[in-house]
């Protein structure tokens, strides 16, 4: 993928590790930002999961139809922002936050499921937020390497060689971010149809936790 920059296959991967690894590091960092909140907003999160857990198990939820476009158009707004930021060259360091601050988004999911309901949160969160961003985050991560080797192409090949078209360079990008689109609307299928199936399976085991 990002071979069509004409980068090296070990900066390639490079790339791909770094951002992987920022990622991962959001994630630890959401989660410990879940675990130290203060009692009175860890005891606020603890009734609002509790509520969720009742509507699950009552049956009610939102419109899956509607929850897919919702999730769609979310995936699609941050897929377009990293594409832009790196069509920009100088955008680098903002696909970078980008990439840490989803990464701090899931890590707060999971740690306040964790904090909330112990082992059975880590067990919940695997039905809840593991199964969308299993699927969504390899698509951000792609994009995200490919949006800064095509940043690094126009550096080196436009700013100090000045040599190079940048035409198949941006079309590949752009075909890229296309595919990686498709992607994330099968993440946010999942997200509307199969994970509330397994959380409102799970519902009544996990929610047994926040009763104790």
């Amino acid at each position: 993928m990002l071979g069509i920059f004409k980068a090296p296959d070990r900066e390639s991967r490079m790339l791909l590790l770094f951002v992987a690894v920022l990622f991962a590091v959001g994630v630890l960092f959401g989660a410990i930002l879940a675990s130290s909140l203060p009692a009175g907003q860890q005891e606020s999160l603890g009734e609002e999961l509790s509520v969720f857990m009742g509507s699950l198990s009552a049956g009610s939820g939102p419109d899956p139809a509607a929850a897919f476009w919702s999730a769609l158009w979310l995936h699609g707004r941050w897929l377009l922002a990293i594409w832009l930021l790196g069509l920009t060259v100088v955008g680098m360091p903002f696909i970078l936050a980008l990439d840490f601050f989803k990464g701090v988004l899931v890590g707060f999911a999971i740690g306040t499921l964790v904090s909330q309901l112990s082992w059975r949160g880590f067990a919940f969160s695997l039905l809840s937020v593991v199964p969308p961003n299993l699927i969504g985050v390899p698509a951000y991560l792609a994009v995200s390497s490919a949006s800064i080797a095509f940043s690094l192409y126009v550096i080196r090949n436009r700013f100090i060689r000045r040599k190079g078209s940048l035409l198949p360079p941006a079309a590949a990008l752009a075909g890229t971010a296309a595919a990686m689109f498709l992607v994330l609307a099968a993440a946010s299928a999942v997200d509307a149809w199969l994970s509330p199936s397994l959380m409102r399976w799970a519902a009544d085991w996990a929610a047994a936790s926040l009763n104790h």
